[in-house]
């Protein structure tokens, strides 16, 4: 095989594997996003259940100035969680674990705690997938010196190939 062939060729196959992580991490990036829908979905029946919205429990600092007489001693800070409200916060509720089918009965605090948490993971490695596709979109677009030699559609069902046991 010529010296031509050889780069030619090489020039393919990273190509094709390039395009086959981008298309791996788009296919994530969707799943990413479902879970993170489950999640905010969770999340807001939790707040329908305890009767609040992000914005409508008082910060600590008004719920302390509204509550504050100086005939009792209470504690100085007095932590209001910004789901729960006033409701109460040891009420067990159902739970499915993520990335499991296991059921649990935990307080309603822990299962909106965990939501929380992982919601935040999610939005974390969804913004880190958007950069890694936009990253490898832009690498194989720098890449389309090749589209003078071999046309995009040779290019593309060469990715889209699966290999078939004879």
């Amino acid at each position: 095989m010529d010296d031509a062939m050889k780069q030619l060729r090489e020039s393919l196959i990273e190509i094709e594997t390039e395009v086959e992580n981008l298309l791996l991490a788009r296919h994530q990036l969707v799943e990413n996003d479902r879970v993170r829908n489950g999640n905010r979905e969770a999340l807001t029946a939790l707040r329908k259940r305890a009767r609040t919205t992000k914005s409508s429990v008082p910060s600590p600092f008004e719920s302390i100035m509204r509550e504050t007489a100086w005939t009792e001693s209470r504690p100085l800070v007095k932590e209001v969680c910004a789901t729960c409200g006033n409701h109460d916060s040891r009420e067990r509720t159902w739970m499915m674990f993520p990335g499991t089918d296991v059921f649990a009965r935990i307080p309603f605090h822990a299962a909106h705690t965990i939501l929380e948490k992982d919601q935040a993971q999610l939005d974390y490695d969804a913004k880190k997938l958007q950069s890694y596709v936009k990253e490898k979109s832009f690498w194989i677009s720098e890449k389309g010196v090749l589209a003078d030699k071999i046309s995009p559609g040779i290019v593309r069902s060469l990715v889209t190939l699966t290999d078939k046991p004879k």
